[in-house]
């Protein structure tokens, strides 16, 4: 399916995946990771679903560092990245590869997927804790609280916020142990944009913004979302309602729940969620 497209942000690191998925002859695997994480956070996924036959492909958001490490020795490298952009990014990179991949997100990676999806441009899709789009209604308040890290204030819209180790504890770790916790937030934790949350915040009031997506096009292909039981920032009440909205569609449309949190793509017990990812995508592609 490999397309004209604009390159001008895709780096060397994820060309040279392309080209390596595109070399394999398999079917290629497109992650999309959250706000607060880098393409690191799905390194065991990458790997699983390479013994499983897949090509796996992990870019990250436009401008991403390479490392923890340099992220949080730049942080002002996030600033100022909006939803759109980085929709845009990832169709670009999946323009190049010569199938329609299976792609895989997580957080507002989940909300990214979706869009990507209703672009037409996924063979099989699955949501993992998908931030709010547009026409998404519930605001439980643990979400409001994780949240309010940007959202209090205003000027944070065009600057990167960091969690400290107490937030991240509370936003993604809040179901394990306080040494998981923290060893987690020490190796994949880092800066994020701002803007992506107000975005999603403000997006029931702006029937233009780019939090959305095309729920009802034909060519979304099959959707699977996983909700977390004790997600404090996507709670079941915000996953319910994008499954109940992807309904829409014609195509296949389904919801689990699993006893996690929000950090289930990165804690130990990833391969449980894994499985049921990997499961769902062998029925479709």
């Amino acid at each position: 399916m490999a397309t004209m497209t604009d390159s001008s942000t895709i780096t060397d690191r994820e060309r040279q995946q392309v080209e390596e998925a595109n070399a394999s002859g398999r079917t290629p695997i497109v992650f999309i990771h959250g706000l607060w994480l880098l393409p690191n956070s799905w390194e065991n996924w990458a790997a699983y679903f390479n013994e499983q036959g897949f090509a796996p492909v992990s870019p990250g958001w436009p401008d991403d560092p390479d490392t923890v490490d340099e992220a949080n020795a730049h942080p002002e490298t996030f600033a100022g990245k909006k939803v759109g952009q980085i929709a845009d990014h990832y169709a670009d990179v999946i323009g190049l590869l010569d199938a329609k991949p299976a792609v895989i997100g997580h957080s507002f990676g989940g909300l990214l997927t979706e869009m990507i999806a209703g672009r037409g441009l996924s063979a099989a899709s699955v949501a993992i804790s998908p931030a709010p789009m547009r026409g998404v209604l519930p605001l439980p308040v643990s979400a409001l609280r994780v949240a309010s890290i940007a959202l209090r204030n205003p000027a944070n819209r065009s600057r990167a916020v960091k969690l400290t180790e107490e937030q991240f504890r509370y936003g993604f770790g809040n179901a394990l142990s306080i040494d998981e916790s923290r060893q987690l937030y020490a190796k994949y934790s880092v800066a994020g944009p701002g803007a992506p949350l107000f975005q999603a915040a403000t997006a029931n009031f702006n029937p233009g913004t780019e939090a959305q997506a095309d729920t009802k096009n034909p060519d979304r292909g099959p959707l699977l979302i996983i909700a977390g039981e004790h997600d404090h920032t996507v709670p079941w009440a915000i996953a319910n309602a994008a499954y109940k909205k992807q309904q829409q569609n014609s195509g296949v449309t389904e919801i689990t729940k699993m006893e996690r949190g929000h950090s289930m793509t990165i804690d130990a017990g990833w391969r449980e969620v894994a499985d049921k990812a990997l499961a769902f995508i062998r029925r479709f592609v």
